[in-house]
């Protein structure tokens, strides 16, 4: 391979991440992937095939590219259904057919060295590829690509001309002129291919796939390539423009063991796994990519793993997994129909199982040896939390989680999608559920603003699909209580997300209970991450550094999609909502007092926000800063602006506006401006209050620190009836405290009889924190405490509660609890690390030293090198 080269301009000093793409010149409009995963050496060798399309100009300001439709590539982030019949292919397929057997010998020759392990190059070679790149000029144009972590031993450009079902496509300038040069031509065939319209997309699937395996260019020249720590440079000698570019290259690599965007770990069974990390890099140590969201594009891929192993990915998944000849691997096959960014590709292999209704004869047996695993947590129905089998915890890290990336596509017009055994999906309308069902608003039809796709928006009959067929997989000791958990409540919470939002942007949703060592800090619960559907995915951020507009969002909607699924009344939802803001608002105070003012702004660029380099290039500020990591800041902050809106507009306006937006900006990449100014537009009785964009910008965006009206709310929400409960019943606990101080240690002590008020999560999480400001409470308290509520089996937002308790006042018996905590729920874990060691207890410390031991080879990273700093 060649060399790395340093990075001459990246500041060392900073924390920002480098975009380098040069997304203004060429684009990625399509990927097909042939990924094998090495367990026994913790690699994926893989093959790269990029189907280019050059710009035809220079975008760098984000005024350019705002509103519907402004740019048809940068405008298609959305999801589409697939069409299971082969119709319009006819005698196309056949020869399709045809051509994949005549090109298995090439086939052959490109993915037998993705399996060859790369090894760093010999001197003698890599002076060779550095006098290969030499020689290019530097007025030769170079493709840049996002890449870090990898291993390319080779960039080839593909001869697509002799793939012989490409001349069924109509070129006009095949006929114009018989001299037309074969470049040109070329050229134009990728042109016809990428612009082929959705309804030809399985026809479209086949070609890019027979592309993909055509031999290298006839004059059989590598392209030459260089990397440095961030990017992959590719040039073809003579060219100096991304028109003259190769339409089509291959490109071979193995990504590395300790890359950023790899995971490599094992489940909760203690069997191997391998999951992409996503954030703060996203997949650029899977694959070159084009990391910038502008630069959508759809992508297939082939997976070889091990047969025992289950393969899950973001996209369409077919039926069953093909053997892969004698070798003990199974192919898996995924794919997608619409463009998306690269930073949505997401990969999981293990020994998963799937979580069904009953749990298949043959696991019974394993199930029951392994329920007493210690790292499954218990739901309270009274308390509004999902079991955490499967999802993502209040603000931290739970020991199980859910990994979630885009459903599974289905091209448009599939209504059978086969018999679906391996899907869920409740006819809740038969079951009598009630939710209030908002979707009357929308019956108008749909004028999309996205690109050409298979949009789930325009098809009448997605409206009435309130929940989509969804699929819930984890490690075998967790099966039988996600089955009484998710399983139950996910029906529940898409039918509340379609009553609040309308359309399901995409047909399916794969579940995955991920390993204890997952790094996110999303704010979480089922209905957080269903919101992420609508905010996240199919509408995305066009910068990366404005966060909240997918985090705040999803923030602020799993409260309402969660209280549709409860069934509450609007009393009980406004008294849950309040109970939850003040909570949100302790926290976020918290973590204002105690980080830098430059990583509590919402939008850290401010009237640069989504501005690029001529080239496309940028930086994304602060994302490689360890502290921002565990910031929640674009969560609470966010959503703090949402109800600050709400407030002014009113609740059920605001509802309802939202599925306005949706409706007019599904599909797309947008800024905040894009938010406001339709709200303001909507409302315009917002202005004349003096609420004009410049003054949201000012207090709520582009400043650190809490804003005034937010100062003032939360007195408000501290006089709740939800938190006057929790207040009565803090006054009996440090009572019960009270009366224990001062007694002889051999004097018996008679506790007095108190009935404690049965408390749901939330009120327990703020009852533990108001006693965390009590300086003193006694060891019968702490033991009562933990036997009234249970605590060790609560979720772990009221676990990491008690855990602060069980330090602050050196409750040994709690120790035990400390330590389950650190080991299963690591991400969240980090800031007990330092509670541990910063009282200087000597059993503290060791407590703490002792779980890092244990867990530090399966950490994330981010969250290794912090509690390394404050432990070792």
């Amino acid at each position: 391979m060649c060399d790395m080269e340093p990075d001459g301009d990246l500041n060392p000093d900073t924390h920002d991440l480098p975009l380098r793409a040069n997304t203004n010149h060429i684009l990625v409009r399509h990927y097909v992937l042939d990924l094998t995963v090495h367990f026994d050496r913790k690699v994926i060798s893989g093959v790269a095939i990029l189907f280019l399309e050059p710009c035809s100009g220079v975008r760098s300001k984000p005024e350019d590219d705002i509103g519907p439709g402004a740019i048809e590539r940068d405008a298609t982030i959305a999801a589409d259904t697939m069409e299971d019949s082969t119709k319009g292919l006819g005698k196309t397929t056949t020869r399709m057919e045809k051509m994949l057997d005549a090109k298995e010998s090439s086939r052959a020759e490109f993915v037998g060295l993705s399996r060859v392990r790369m090894h760093t190059a010999s001197k003698t070679k890599i002076i060779q590829a550095s006098h290969l790149w030499e020689t290019t000029s530097d007025s030769d144009f170079t493709l840049v690509l996002d890449c870090c972590d990898l291993d390319v031993s080779k960039v080839e450009e593909v001869d697509v001309m002799s793939v012989s079902a490409m001349s069924n496509l109509p070129l006009e300038v095949a006929c114009e002129s018989s001299a037309v040069s074969s470049v040109s031509q070329q050229a134009a065939f990728i042109q016809k291919l990428v612009s082929m319209p959705s309804s030809k997309w399985r026809e479209k699937h086949q070609l890019f796939l027979l592309c993909s395996r055509a031999p290298g260019a006839q004059d059989r020249s590598s392209l030459h390539f260089n990397r440095d720590q961030w990017s992959l440079h590719v040039r073809k000698k003579s060219i100096t423009s991304p028109q003259e570019f190769p339409r089509v290259i291959r490109i071979f690599y193995e990504t590395r063991p300790t890359g950023g965007s790899v995971r490599w770990t094992t489940d909760q069974d203690n069997r191997v796994c391998v999951y992409t990390a996503g954030s703060p890099i996203n997949n650029r140590a899977l694959f070159p990519c084009q990391e910038p969201p502008v630069a959508m594009s759809t992508w297939q891929a082939t997976v070889r793993a091990p047969s025992e192993c289950v393969v899950l990915m973001s996209g369409e998944e077919q039926a069953v997994p093909i053997e892969d000849g004698d070798t003990r691997f199974l192919i898996w096959n995924y794919y997608v129909t619409m463009p998306m960014p690269a930073s949505t590709f997401t990969l999981a292999v293990g020994h998963w199982c799937q979580v069904t209704a009953e749990i298949p004869p043959a696991l019974e047996g394993e199930v029951r040896d392994k329920m007493n695993c210690g790292k499954m947590t218990k739901a309270k129905a009274v308390s509004g939390e999902c079991s955490e089998t499967g999802l993502l915890s209040g603000l931290g890290s739970t020991s199980t989680e859910m990994l979630k990336g885009p459903p599974h596509q289905t091209g448009s017009g599939d209504r059978t999608t086969r018999s679906d055994s391996t899907c869920c999906y409740s006819p809740l309308v038969d079951e009598g559920l009630s939710v209030t069902d908002y979707s009357s608003m929308l019956d108008d039809a749909i004028s999309c603003s996205h690109g050409d796709y298979p949009c789930r928006f325009t098809e009448q009959s997605t409206r009435s699909q309130r929940v989509i067929p969804h699929r819930v997989f984890g490690p075998v000791c967790f099966l039988q209580k996600a089955q009484m958990g998710i399983l139950k409540l996910l029906p529940q919470c898409l039918a509340a997300a379609h009553a609040v939002l309308g359309v399901h942007p995409f047909p399916r949703l794969d579940v995955l209970i991920v390993p204890t060592g997952f790094s996110s800090l999303a704010m979480a619960r089922m209905c957080h991450e269903i919101a992420h559907s609508w905010f996240g995915l199919v509408i995305g951020a066009r910068d990366w550094t404005e966060e909240w507009i997918s985090e705040g969002f999803a923030t602020y909607l799993e409260d309402i999609i969660w209280a549709q699924a409860q069934q509450l009344s609007l009393q009980e939802t406004a008294e849950q909502s309040e109970l939850k803001a003040l909570l949100r608002w302790r926290r976020l105070s918290d973590e204002l007092q105690n980080s830098e003012e430059e990583l509590q702004i919402l939008r850290p660029n401010m009237e640069n926000t989504g501005q690029v380099s001529e080239s496309g290039s940028t930086m994304v500020k602060h994302a490689l800063n360890p502290d921002k990591t565990f910031m929640q800041v674009h969560y609470l902050k966010g959503y703090f602006l949402l109800r600050f809106l709400a407030n002014q507009v009113g609740e059920q306006q605001f509802i309802d506006f939202f599925r306005l937006f949706v409706k007019k900006y599904h599909g797309q990449l947008i800024l905040s401006q894009d938010f406001l100014r339709m709200l303001l537009s909507n409302f315009p009785e917002m202005e004349r209050k003096g609420l004009t964009l410049s003054a949201i910008y000012a207090d709520w965006l582009d400043r650190p620190g809490i804003p005034k009206w937010l100062c003032e709310r939360s007195a408000v929400w501290s006089k709740a009836r939800l938190v006057e409960e929790v207040k009565a019943e803090v006054v009996k606990w440090i009572l019960l405290s009270q009366s224990h101080q001062g007694k002889g240690r051999k004097r018996k002590k008679i506790e007095p009889k108190v009935n404690y008020k049965e408390l749901t999560s939330d009120q327990l999480v703020m009852l533990l924190e108001l006693l965390l400001e009590e300086s003193e409470l006694s060891v019968a308290t702490m033991r009562a405490l933990q036997r009234t509520y249970n605590l060790h089996n609560q979720d772990a937002e009221v676990r990491h509660r008690w855990c602060e308790l069980v330090v602050k006042h050196a409750y040994t018996q709690g120790y035990k609890d400390v330590e389950h905590y650190l080991l299963h729920d690591q991400a969240m874990g980090v800031y007990l690390y330092g509670e541990l060691m910063v009282h200087e207890d000597p059993k503290q410390q060791a407590l703490a030293r002792r779980c890092l031991s244990l867990v530090q080879e399966e950490m994330d990273q981010s969250a290794r090198r912090v509690v390394e700093e404050m432990v070792l």
